[in-house]
């Protein structure tokens, strides 16, 4: 096919997708099989529509594919894999119920036949040395000798317990989908009912949009605009399999695939490509989501860059997950980084991230803490009292952790220099805390508790108080009586009941007395 644009879109079903000689490959690195009986329920409640209902289809998303042949042949699957490796299953499913007609000696010579038919048009050519069938979708590389070996040429697995956990998956889809075939008396006994199900219901009105691009690159661009479920770790494995594409030897590989590992580990999936912003922010100004592959591919180039990301991510990737947890382990020789790690979750503050990787990372322990501080009474100012724009903020912060990276910061104070703009002055902060109100319910609730807890503690000489040991009392009820309403109207009282001034800590027996 003669391409002008970057990409082309199509309309097209299962069936048209595996015919004509194709062959669709997973990038060797992306994520196993992964669906579970959650899934698989939802994918045969389509089909049992469809069969049900002979007129409709069923549409199953965007499948994202990059060619590499003039032909159009030969695809890597860059987002689908899961749906396709499903469908496949499937397909062995339905042939293997023919297969047992075959046994059972009904229809045996059609029955063969189309049980033939049927694995060369959905599953494969037989090789001719060793009679088995090799697929038109390859698998990754932790997936695809089960799948080969055991799902495509029908064979039981002897221990399914050895299995790793994503070819029990496989396993268990198959399964599964041969249980539900049993669930339909008027096709599991008829070869050409059976075959009909296939590839007139399955392969023919389950419907995708059919994305293939040329590069990586134009596939990350479709990731901007497509907004379907799975999003975040297609991104990931798509700068993922960019990265291990530059490394030339299987010991460098290897390696690779640890060092990724560990990190995944730490930092998770769904948020790595969170994780990665803020690590790029270091350097970059203002990183978009949408811009972290286009970035990667412009800085890294080589083995060596590629290993110089990997080590980056795996040193800052306990500080990322340990900057959402004050227990973390991270924090046993710091304690007293605790209290500022627990008030940067409560004012769900994020923009600060690459300032600290930056200072944790060129800071001495005492300036670190001192720097922790800062941000959280920058943050309680501008964002809780204030409740100014945390997007303003991100240029900031951003501007600070290049400059502490390059080391034209080099303490907080310099820091506060820096953001001196952002620190809200006295006179507006007493103005605005004069008139704060704030709703006692949810998330907001602890943080009601927080800022009461701290006015005690000032009031008190700076003693410590536990949050948990107090409720908080409306003196101005939530649900003022006729008595109340007697002396404040109802714009009074919709202004006043949440704010600050009305609001005050009691122990819970108290509480109940009053009550």
């Amino acid at each position: 096919m003669a391409r002008i644009n970057l990409l082309d879109t199509r309309t097209t079903s299962f069936g048209d997708l595996i015919g004509n000689g194709k062959i669709y490959r997973v990038p060797p690195f992306q994520r196993d099989y992964s669906w579970t009986e959650e899934n698989w329920e939802d994918l045969w409640q389509d089909i049992l529509m469809l069969h049900n209902h002979i007129s409709v289809s069923h549409y199953m998303g965007a499948i994202v594919l990059q060619s590499f042949s003039t032909t159009d042949k030969e695809f890597t699957i860059i987002d689908g894999q899961q749906r396709l490796a499903t469908l496949s299953i499937i397909a062995v499913a339905v042939i293997e119920k023919i297969h047992q007609l075959v046994e059972q000696n009904v229809e045996p010579e059609a029955n063969k036949e189309r049980q033939e038919i049927l694995k060369r048009t959905y599953l494969g050519d037989r090789d001719p040395r060793s009679l088995r069938y090799s697929s038109k979708l390859i698998l990754n590389e932790n997936n695809n000798d089960f799948y080969q070996s055991n799902l495509v040429n029908l064979r039981k697995p002897l221990n399914i317990r050895s299995l790793s956990k994503s070819n029990q998956l496989l396993w268990q889809a198959f399964e599964y989908f041969s249980r539900q075939l049993e669930e339909l008396p008027e096709v599991i006994q008829d070869g050409e009912k059976l075959a009909t199900f296939l590839t007139d219901t399955v392969a023919q009105r389950l419907l995708f949009i059919q994305i293939t691009v040329e590069d990586e690159l134009n596939a990350y661009t479709v990731f901007e605009t497509l907004n379907a479920r799975g999003l975040e770790l297609t991104s990931t494995d798509l700068l993922k399999n960019y990265l291990f594409s530059l490394f030339q030897g299987p010991d460098d590989l290897q390696e690779a695939q640890r060092q990724w590992r560990r990190i995944i580990n730490t930092v998770q999936m769904e948020k790595f490509p969170e994780f990665l912003r803020y690590y790029l922010n270091l350097n970059h100004p203002r990183v978009r989501r949408e811009r972290l592959f286009k970035i990667v591919r412009e800085y890294v180039k080589d083995t060596i860059q590629a290993f110089d990301l990997l080590n980056q991510l795996e040193n800052f990737s306990g500080l990322f997950v340990a900057l959402g947890n004050p227990n973390d382990e991270f924090w046993r020789d710091t304690p007293q980084n605790q209290p500022y790690i627990r008030e940067l979750n409560l004012f769900r503050v994020k923009q600060v991230y690459p300032t600290l990787f930056a200072a944790y990372q060129k800071f001495s322990t005492e300036d670190f803490t001192r720097l922790l501080k800062l941000l959280i009474t920058i943050s309680f100012r501008y964002i809780i009292v204030s409740s100014l724009n945390p997007n303003e903020l991100e240029s900031f912060y951003n501007e600070v952790a290049t400059e502490i990276v390059n080391r034209n910061i080099t303490n907080p104070r310099q820091v506060f220099n820096k953001l001196r703009p952002v620190y809200v002055k006295d006179d507006k902060f007493q103005q605005d805390f004069s008139l704060f109100s704030i709703a006692t319910k949810g998330q907001k609730r602890k943080l009601v508790r927080y800022i009461l807890c701290k006015l005690e503690a000032d009031a008190s000489g700076g003693i410590q108080i536990d949050e948990d040991s107090f409720s908080i009392e409306h003196i101005l009820p939530e649900a003022p009586t006729n008595d109340w309403r007697q002396i404040f109207t109802d714009a009074q009282i919709e202004e006043m009941v949440y704010r600050l001034g009305n609001l005050t800590l009691l122990e819970p027996s108290f509480n109940r007395d009053i009550g």
